[in-house]
């Protein structure tokens, strides 16, 4: 029970890595809010929790809306009494031919994956600096931000810029107790990859560990990072994907 007394908020949670994390917080002693744009997900995802025996509450609707990051959080502290820990795991990815891109894909990629993180992060720092005991935050990044990939440019932008954001506030938060990292997965196993009949194959060909990773391999990390053990741990970018990035094939 690691994580007994901690309230957490996630976001992009109804289901894959976020919803496992919930899980395994909720597992650990946490308070949960989980948020997902959609309400049926995010509502069956919390049920699913509360059944296992932990304490989650949905609370649905757009993470990159700064009126609801707002709502999130007071609703955190409503409802549980403080905010300690951050899991900024909400995000789109919209693939596309580079000349043909659209300024309208362009902008929503960066709002929900940057602006959604960005408030969220802000939103909660103000909280955890008042309450004056410190917490933790953890963006989701992607391999993608380290690696080039095929019609990603405007994601694989993205979540570089989420690991630079990390960094950056090393300096603005440190000296309130807040440290702040981001995962980077790499190909991962869930409803939505998996509806791709060779994803799997293809990922165990590429991937030098020999299969991609499960959602709980993710999510492993992820409580790693947002934990006690990890509190002089700042600034950093764990890439948790069996290898890929140090040979980098392409699945195509």
């Amino acid at each position: 029970m690691k994580f007994k007394d901690k309230v957490a908020i996630v976001t992009g949670a109804g289901q894959g890595i976020g919803l496992q994390i919930c899980r395994q917080l909720a597992g650990a002693g946490a308070s949960v809010v989980l948020n997902d744009l959609d309400a049926d997900l995010a509502e069956s995802a919390a049920r699913q929790i509360e059944t296992e025996g932990g304490t989650c509450i949905a609370l649905p609707g757009d993470s990159s809306d700064v009126a609801f990051i707002q709502r999130l959080v007071d609703t955190a502290v409503s409802r549980f009494g403080r905010l300690d820990l951050i899991i900024a795991n909400a995000g789109i990815t919209l693939f596309g031919d580079f000349f043909a891109y659209t300024p309208e894909a362009f902008n929503r990629v960066m709002q929900v994956n940057l602006g959604g993180t960005f408030f969220l992060a802000q939103a909660a720092a103000r909280q955890m600096k008042q309450q004056g005991s410190g917490g933790s935050l953890l963006f989701t990044s992607s391999v993608t931000g380290h690696q080039a990939h095929k019609q990603l440019a405007a994601y694989g932008m993205s979540k570089a810029a989420l690991e630079m954001l990390a960094r950056n506030l090393v300096i603005e938060l440190s000296e309130f107790g807040i440290n702040v990292n981001t995962i980077a997965p790499g190909a991962t196993l869930t409803e939505r990859t998996l509806q791709d009949p060779d994803y799997e194959r293809t990922w165990s060909r590429i991937t030098p560990m020999g299969r991609p990773a499960t959602v709980a391999d993710i999510a492993h990390a992820a409580l790693f990072l947002v934990s006690e053990e990890a509190r002089h741990i700042t600034g950093q970018s764990l890439v948790i994907d069996g290898g890929w990035t140090c040979t980098s094939p392409s699945p195509f």
